[in-house]
């Protein structure tokens, strides 16, 4: 059993609060008609826990940013657009994570209520249609990839977070699943608890988190 004490508590939502992998992989199979280079066994690698605008600037090559910008939400409705048809076939699409009501509601409404903040690297749009579809309501402090010039795995979104919830960032525990977003994590200073659910363990235990746990259900 897992004890410190803390004074807020950072999540990640996509691998951490939400499922979207079928509905996100749907995705980048319908860009890569648009951009047969891709390589979706590179993409779906190494993609995950970045911006959107980073992913298809990389992936896709795409630099004029007028089109980048066009090209980051006609990417994440398609998420959304597969996430709604998958819940429909009652295939999963876009789904909370074992877990992730009770430990919510734990931290809401325990006996010593603590804050916490989502920050996430989708954008404003995407990430409040996801949680939506998940049926988890977004706390008020709320960071996604509009609200930070650097993303993950830099520390800039989870030090807004602590920011927004008035924490100093070593008072802060950080959930996340992604190397990338461990990485951000650690990098403001914050505690991180990694989760297995969208890597390997060992790809995990390479981004040094403090500790290690299947999901939330732990």
């Amino acid at each position: 059993m897992i004890s410190f004490e803390v004074d807020a508590v950072l999540f990640d939502m996509d691998g951490t609060l939400v499922e979207s992998t079928p509905a996100v992989v749907g995705a980048w199979e319908t860009f890569q008609k648009s951009y047969p280079h891709l390589d979706l066994t590179e993409v779906l690698q190494n993609s995950h826990g970045i911006r959107t605008i980073e992913n298809l600037r990389n992936y896709c090559k795409i630099s004029h940013e007028e089109h980048l910008a066009a090209e980051v939400v006609r990417f994440e409705a398609e998420i959304v657009r597969n996430g709604e048809r998958l819940k429909a076939e009652g295939k999963g699409g876009i789904k909370r994570l074992p877990g992730v009501e009770a430990l919510i509601s734990q931290v809401e409404n325990g006996d010593e209520k603590q804050k916490w903040a989502i920050a996430t690297s989708a954008t404003r749009v995407y990430a409040s249609a996801a949680l939506q579809i998940a049926d988890i309501t977004p706390p008020d402090a709320f960071v996604t990839a509009e609200d930070v010039s650097v993303g993950k795995p830099f520390p800039d979104p989870y030090l807004l977070a602590a920011r927004l919830v008035g924490v100093a960032p070593h008072r802060c525990l950080v959930v996340e699943d992604a190397p990338n977003g461990i990485r951000s994590g650690k990098s403001a200073g914050a505690k991180v608890i990694a989760l297995v659910t969208s890597h390997t363990r060992k790809e995990v235990e390479e981004a040094e988190p403090d500790w290690i746990v299947p999901d939330l259900s732990w």
